[in-house]
């Protein structure tokens, strides 16, 4: 059983099922390009005690923070991890890579994946029509893995160098074009810096400099912890049931430097702000251990490793006391751990309102503020 599925908010329905995430989502609303400025969104903010929403704009976001506050940012970066090329027959085929195993292979989902056994190969560059393209790789499928996954191996050149070369912008699919140039800057946050996610943690790409420097000039830390977003932050749930459903692991840092922030602001009664799921996941997986330790006890331990924790209504958080975040798709397993933040009527409602008050959605959308 996943992490934390056992802990229960005294109030909670023992169980939910994934149809109860279901919200009806005009394919209008969907954001198919970003704000012209990064601070520009609109920001409805939801007071988890009384339900109760507002309407601001993003630019209002550090009002919302106290002196003392920690606001805690997943600084992985958006690598170019999506390369289409041809298969040994000429056909076109992607292969969108999602993180380096120890051995130099890459774990991966392609695309047709029917067709994609083992032994077969995949090639970018000229032999792909790439005209202006120096070189030429190729990945080999060498084993299929499961959960849509295949393990490739590249040839002609390394990894890293392809997705520089042939790579382009991972965009999810509800954004129906394809990437511009633009995007190598937009989807990513301002404050990304380690390399290994293939898609963006969203809630961080409404930040700019300036409101950066505002929350710091409210007495508000910023801590930094990071989360390569993988395909178990985006996989479809396909089980009625969410206990059910798999995530996939992904890799996880919490540095000393940021425990420390983290456990000195908790201790003198600060809040901690997950800046998006994906850092909201960070520091429950990183949490003491529930029930809760005794005061002295830190809030969240440093270390790092790979995290499968999959966090859905009833769940009881322990380390995040406020969350930032974009609007979800239905269904997701992101959608469900806000519910589990905000508890499920409240967020529906929420998310009603926001289609109500035509709010731009999912990635390059609008915010969401849970105090």
């Amino acid at each position: 059983m996943p992490a934390g599925a056992d802990a229960r908010a005294p109030d909670a329905p023992a169980r939910y099922a994934v149809d109860d995430f279901a919200y009806d989502c005009p394919p209008e609303l969907i954001a198919q390009y970003p704000a012209p400025d990064r601070a520009d969104s609109r920001l409805l903010v939801l007071e988890r005690a009384s339900g109760t929403l507002a309407h601001r704009a993003f630019r209002d976001f550090p009002t919302l923070l106290h002196p003392g506050d920690v606001l805690v940012l997943n600084t992985s970066r958006v690598i170019p991890a999506r390369l289409h090329g041809v298969r040994d027959n000429g056909r076109p085929a992607e292969v969108l890579l999602v993180h380096a195993e120890p051995d130099g292979s890459w774990l991966a989902m392609v695309h047709p994946g029917g067709k994609l056994k083992v032994g077969r190969r995949v090639v970018f560059g000229e032999a792909a029509g790439a005209a202006d393209a120096a070189g030429v790789a190729e990945a080999e499928i060498v084993a299929v893995v499961g959960g849509g996954l295949r393990r490739v191996r590249f040839h002609g050149m390394e990894a890293r160098e392809a997705m520089e070369r042939f790579g382009t912008v991972p965009l999810p699919p509800y954004i129906h074009r394809a990437p511009e140039a633009d995007d190598r800057e937009r989807y990513q946050t301002v404050y990304a810096r380690a390399d290994g996610s293939v898609a963006a943690p969203t809630a961080g790409l409404h930040f700019t400099p300036e409101i950066l420097t505002a929350v710091r000039d409210r007495g508000v830390a910023i801590a930094a912890v990071v989360l390569h977003v993988g395909p178990g932050t985006f996989k479809p749930v396909e089980v009625t049931d969410p206990a059910q459903h798999i995530m996939h692991a992904e890799w996880y840092e919490v540095s000393e430097a940021t425990a420390a922030t983290i456990n000195a602001a908790r201790a003198a009664g600060g809040r901690i702000w997950a800046v998006g799921t994906t850092a909201a996941r960070v520091l429950e997986t990183a949490a003491a251990p529930s029930p809760a330790p005794p005061a002295s006890a830190p809030a969240i331990y440093a270390g790092s490793g790979w995290t499968d924790l999959f966090i859905y209504p009833p769940y009881v958080f322990r380390a995040v006391d406020a969350l930032l975040t974009n609007f979800h798709l239905p269904r997701s397993t992101l959608l469900m751990l806000v519910a589990a933040f905000a508890g499920h009527t409240p967020v529906m409602a929420a998310y009603r309102e926001a289609v109500r008050a035509r709010y731009r959605l999912y990635s390059y959308g609008d915010a969401m503020a849970v105090v």
